[in-house]
């Protein structure tokens, strides 16, 4: 009896450990699916190429605007063309990345692993579609750095012989010059000897001629301050004169306008006598020509009668 009911119990305690490991699995399934459905949710998957991925891994971090918005998710080469490097990348959902946006590699900081930027584009550029392709920008490489570096030296190092060339024949060149500027010098110092003497003895002369001269300035500064005394004295006269005639030309001018308004005001009476003139002209036109057909009428008072012709 004692021996089935240890039996028993055993059995007992074997279905609740195994229960309760089946429980415990269950909610750890359950938990970590819970917690990968929820990193994973609101994903959008993108895509980009590059020649060049500089050490770029999955799980590498992707930079928009500078902003951890995701992460890549693979590296491999492109099966269309294997010369370019396929870069899968996950961004959060509502990362607007547009087609001014620009995919290219970087780090975050001096001594982190390379990460994936990409660079925020335009506002009113059109967003990029899921599963759409990011462009992409290549970066140089340290290897590019170093060739170029390579050639600028070769290059500095030719152009260091050259220079030493030439500054051999300029030196040679230079020492020509100063043994040719020696020998003039030593040919000509006389000459210039004697220039320097003349010109000496013309400074001299200068003096000379300065010290005369001093007097003649003087006398012409007392004669510009006479006449100065002398225009200063007519200066006042001249002005009294000059309003004198401003006054006349004032008073010519009122005449003048006094004589305009009789003339406009006498208008009326000179055409009256012009038509007087005109009616005596021409009764005197008639008179003329009555004298020139009849002179007697001069003499005699009356009229003679006109003669009847004969019938």
């Amino acid at each position: 009896m004692s021996a089935r009911r240890g039996g028993k119990s055993l059995t007992t305690e074997a279905k609740v450990g195994a229960f309760v490991l089946v429980s415990l699995l269950i909610l750890t399934s359950t938990i970590a699916y819970l917690a990968n459905a929820q990193f994973r949710g609101g994903k959008v998957p993108y895509r980009t190429y590059l020649h060049y991925a500089g050490g770029l891994e999955a799980g590498a971090p992707v930079l928009f605007g500078g902003i951890k918005a995701g992460s890549v998710t693979a590296v491999r080469p492109w099966p269309s063309d294997p010369t370019r490097i396929e870069i899968l990348v996950e961004l959060k959902e509502g990362t607007p990345v547009n087609q001014k946006s620009v995919a290219k590699l970087g780090t975050v900081s001096v001594m982190s692993e390379p990460a994936l930027m990409v660079s925020t584009g335009t506002n009113d550029a059109n967003r990029i579609a899921a599963g759409q392709m990011i462009p992409s920008q290549e970066t140089v490489t340290l290897d590019e750095i170093a060739a170029k570096m390579a050639v600028v030296a070769g290059n500095a190092n030719d152009l260091i012989v050259q220079v030493k060339g030439e500054l051999g024949g300029i030196s040679g060149d230079a020492r020509t010059l100063l043994a040719n500027l020696n020998s003039v010098t030593r040919d000509e110092r006389p000459k210039i000897d004697h220039i320097a003497d003349q010109l000496l003895a013309l400074s001299q002369h200068a003096d000379a001629v300065i010290a005369k001269v001093g007097p003649v300035v003087d006398h012409a500064d007392s004669a510009i301050q006479n006449v100065n005394g002398t225009v200063g004295d007519l200066r006042a006269p001249l002005r009294m004169d000059l309003a004198e005639v401003q006054s006349t030309l004032q008073e010519a001018k009122n005449v003048l306008a006094d004589m305009h308004g009789m003339v406009r005001a006498n208008d009326f009476k000179i055409d009256d006598t012009m038509e007087n003139l005109r009616e005596a002209t021409d009764n005197l036109d008639q008179l003329t020509d009555q004298l020139k057909q009849r002179p007697w009428s001069l003499i005699r008072i009356k009229q003679p009668k006109e003669r009847k012709l004969p019938e």
